[in-house]
């Protein structure tokens, strides 16, 4: 069967394309633009990717090996409804649907469990920690995960593996697709407000993922913010758990890596002391907290609660000499955390703003600039609208020579200030 990935570059297809393509389909994909992520497809053996989405360069991929099913991501129909692949798809009546369809579908044919890691903040670093786990243990497992692993790729498909390991995205209901054997859900805030107009109405797709779940393990403070009924398929861990015997940096990374122990226990594959003594072990996930060169790093946080994860992680290691750059995922997120800008930065020594990473975005709104975000945020005192350019490359370089830790909050893809670093820091 020749599966057609459109998006593949994304964090949620490319796995999955990965996967496919172990599980003996026949893959090909494409992106609208050249990326990392494409250049590791590539590197695994998926080689028949295009760069560029036009109804000319899927036809004459269908011509060469006529597609079988076209899955695509969400931002897909989001930011195009009239998109030219699935017009193509539905003028040829082809199959097509999201990447939920065709993951349970794998699933139901080879009778494998999800662990389905879900929560607004703590997903990739959780669902990476679970991998980490099965393969210390020695334990054969499936999974796909949206970042590169120093231990592992984006998404193997083991057909010995009892268990698939899931990062099950809320964004567009994704997850409600799923019937999870287990649900690990180390964080639930409130975030995707084109997609949940309300507060109650993101809080309601949590606890139906939960009523989906065979088992869940979660936080009291979550079963408390989502008013989640008691329930004996529900494993409450108390929010004031002391996590210190984990040896890993920042406190956020040891809760997460506490209710990943606390999950692969309840299904009787390890012991807590052995789990705890492995994620002391745990190396850590590309883009989370990832060094990019002495004192530079880059990570991922985007929704305030991770913002502020990050920041209390490099305060463990650098009290009082962090230095933030900050790139916005989605312009239309900004004006969502508008009210907690002000001080999501407190205690930072010094904050550069660059322009957000735009996508998906309501273009009713206003373009929240770097000057008019450093407007907006009111602490620290000392910050400073940037663009990605060599002005910032050398502040960057002066901070680091004066002993800062750089921590540049990135929302990655093609042009992004993550992609920027890398080629102005990485190895040099």
């Amino acid at each position: 069967m020749h599966i057609y990935f459109s998006g593949i570059g994304g964090a949620g297809i490319g796995p999955l394309a990965l996967i496919a393509k172990q599980a003996g389909f026949s893959v090909s994909g494409s992106d609208k633009q050249d990326s990392s992520y494409i250049q590791t497809l590539t590197a695994k053996g998926i080689t028949d990717i295009h760069i560029g989405q036009d109804e000319d360069s899927i036809a004459a991929v269908h011509k060469k090996n006529p597609i079988d099913w076209i899955v695509y991501s969400s931002a897909i129909p989001k930011e195009n409804p009239n998109h030219p692949e699935l017009r193509f798809a539905i003028n040829n009546h082809i199959r097509h649907s999201k990447r939920d369809e065709f993951l349970s579908e794998l699933l139901k044919k080879t009778n494998q469990k999800m662990i389905a890691v879900a929560g607004t903040h703590g997903k990739t670093t959780t669902t990476a920690m679970f991998i980490w786990l099965f393969k210390e243990l020695g334990l054969p497992v499936s999974y796909s995960v949206g970042a590169k692993l120093s231990f592992g790729g984006l998404g193997t498909f083991n057909p010995d593996a009892t268990y698939f390991v899931y990062e099950a995205d809320e964004y567009d209901r994704n997850f409600l697709s799923f019937y999870p054997e287990i649900a690990a859900i180390p964080g639930i805030d409130y975030d995707h407000p084109d997609i949940y107009p309300t507060r109650d109405d993101y809080y309601r797709a949590f606890r139906k993922f939960i009523s989906q779940s065979n088992q869940t393990v979660l936080w009291q403070s979550d079963v408390e913010r989502i008013s989640l009924p008691q329930s004996s398929d529900v494993l409450v861990l108390p929010s004031n758990t002391e996590v210190g015997s984990i040896q890993l940096a920042g406190r956020v990374n040891r809760i997460n890596a506490y209710l990943a122990v606390q999950t692969m226990v309840s299904l009787g594959l390890c012991d807590e002391q052995t789990g705890i003594e492995i994620m002391g072990r745990f190396p850590g996930v590309s883009r989370r907290f990832e060094k990019i060169a002495e004192n530079i790093y880059t990570d991922y946080a985007h929704t305030p609660e991770k913002i502020r994860g990050a920041l209390q992680l490099t305060e463990e290691i650098a009290p009082a000499r962090v230095v933030v750059v900050y790139e916005g995922l989605h312009n239309t997120r900004q004006h969502f955390i508008k009210d907690e800008l002000p001080t999501l930065f407190k205690g930072v020594k010094k904050l550069y703003v660059v322009p957000s990473y735009l996508a998906r975005e309501d273009e009713s709104l206003e373009l929240l600039t770097p000057e008019k975000l450093c407007e907006i945020i009111q602490e620290p005192h000392d910050r400073q609208p940037m663009q990605l350019s060599e002005d910032l490359a050398a502040a960057i370089k002066g901070h680091v020579e004066q002993g800062d830790l750089v921590l540049c909050l990135t929302a990655g893809g093609g042009h992004s200030l993550d992609e920027w670093l890398r080629e102005n820091f990485k190895n040099k």
